[in-house]
């Protein structure tokens, strides 16, 4: 803030320049473009991990084990691992909105494992199928970030993953009655599903995402550096210390297979049926939804309150309540399904504070505008994806041979709780990348006035 002095005459602010008269343009009109990619991002997430939801009736179905169900599990991180960054980079040569639209149509394949008759059948169609689901995120996370300031994209992030998990509360029921059609036969028409709602996306992404990439090239205009995917940039990525922890810590981030194996818990440990555990599953997902809009509130909230460190301080809360809600959650059995209901509610609220109120904005904080979608696709598709994929196929196989309760302690419980102090080390680095990096935007500006 500046000092007037005494009859100073209060200076008039800067015209914005061009390139942000038009960035200033595109937020104005950014609601139908979040609320779009919210949905779209909800139904690419639940195309992509449709065995989050109808696992135990494909398991049926083809009268495979756990094993084979981490197979399927692993392929999708696998791909999100491999064409994440792929799709990345398409994207930054025709355009994110464009690859958006044929990711979207890419639905046909999930469509078609519908028509599978055999397990190594719909391995291949689903499989193919999951390269189309991993391009949603990364890309969605670039244009949010050119939509929002540094100041509000806790919020936005927190209302992309909160709005698209709260659709999961309709989409989930709806494939849980699946369990009821005779035959083992209802996880085919959960394909034909989300199959075609994933062609009706497309349409819609067409029709109401506008992304400022867009407008600035039309208006001849750049965003500074462009920010594209290269793989030249990732060594600078993780030459940035918060960056090199940020990746670091995805080996502790286990989240992704306790989701992936959750309603084979509730089937094969808490003996619910293959519909009732949708049920439950969506009572987890409530809470999710709710948490990843107050999870960016929560970080820009602590921001403010205490400075650089905040997003730190309530990472560090979240990984402790993580860990004892994955405790009490998968190694007590309570008394009643009641109870069951209450604790998974709770365990959802907690869920994804951390990601959307202090990893994303810690993201968009410490690196530059140019090496935003490298950075995404880095993190979150090719390294998590690439843990997530190996952490699949081993838990299958060690549940089937010693249970899912040990292995969710051993592989969810324990990890979290290290993380927490793992997050020690963040204190370190990252006001001072935050401090380095607004140096950088401030300098950027006055060169450019």
């Amino acid at each position: 803030m500046t000092t007037m002095l005494p009859g100073q005459t209060p200076q008039p602010p800067l015209p914005p320049t061009p390139e942000e008269a038009v960035l200033n343009e595109a937020r104005r009109s950014r609601g139908a473009s979040v609320g779009t990619l919210s949905f779209f991002n909800a139904i690419e997430n639940t195309e992509g991990s449709l065995l989050n939801v109808i696992g135990p009736l494909i398991r049926n179905g083809f009268g495979i084990g756990l094993a084979e169900i981490g197979v399927i599990t692993a392929l999708g991180r696998v791909a999100r691992m491999v064409f994440g960054p792929l799709w990345s980079m398409i994207a930054d040569r025709w355009g994110r909105k464009s690859v958006l639209i044929i990711t979207a149509f890419w639905g046909v394949f999930t469509l078609a494992a519908g028509f599978a008759q055999s397990y190594q059948q719909f391995l291949l169609l689903y499989g193919i199928g999951l390269i189309g689901t991993v391009a949603a995120e990364p890309i969605s996370n670039g244009i949010l970030s050119d939509l929002y300031k540094d100041t509000e994209r806790g919020k936005a992030f927190g209302t992309l993953r909160s709005v698209g998990t709260l659709l999961g509360l309709v989409i989930t029921p709806v494939l849980g009655q699946l369990g009821n059609i005779p035959d083992n036969e209802g996880w085919r028409y959960g394909m034909y599903i989300m199959g075609g709602i994933g062609l009706l996306t497309g349409v819609m992404v067409w029709a109401f995402v506008k992304d400022p990439r867009d407008a600035l090239k039309k208006a001849g205009l750049r965003q500074g550096k462009e920010d594209q995917f290269r793989f030249a940039d990732v060594p600078k990525i993780l030459a940035i210390p918060t960056m090199a922890l940020l990746a670091v810590q995805l080996l502790l981030i286990t989240s992704l297979v306790l989701l992936a194996f959750m309603i084979f818990f509730f089937t094969d440990v808490r003996g619910y049926s293959p519909t009732e555990a949708t049920y439950l599953y969506t009572t987890f997902i409530a809470g999710f939804g709710i948490s990843s809009f107050l999870g960016g509130l929560m970080g820009d909230s602590f921001v403010k309150r205490m400075g650089d460190k905040g997003r730190i301080v309530l990472m560090q809360i979240y990984l402790v309540l993580f860990a004892g809600m994955s405790f009490l959650a998968t190694q007590i059995d309570w008394p009643s399904r009641t109870f069951d209901y209450g604790i998974w509610f709770i365990f959802g609220l907690i869920g994804s504070i951390g990601f959307s109120g202090c990893v994303l904005p810690m993201v968009s904080t410490v690196v530059p505008p140019q090496y935003r979608s490298t950075s995404f696709a880095l993190l979150f598709s090719f390294i998590q994806g690439g843990i997530a994929a190996i952490l699949s196929l081993y838990l299958g196989r060690l549940a089937q041979q010693y249970g899912l309760r040990p292995v969710f302690f051993w592989l969810v419980t324990v990890p979290y709780a290290v993380n927490a102090l793992y997050w020690f080390l963040f204190y370190r680095t990252y006001p001072r990348d935050k401090a380095r990096m607004d140096a950088l935007v401030r300098a950027t500006a006055t060169a450019t006035d």
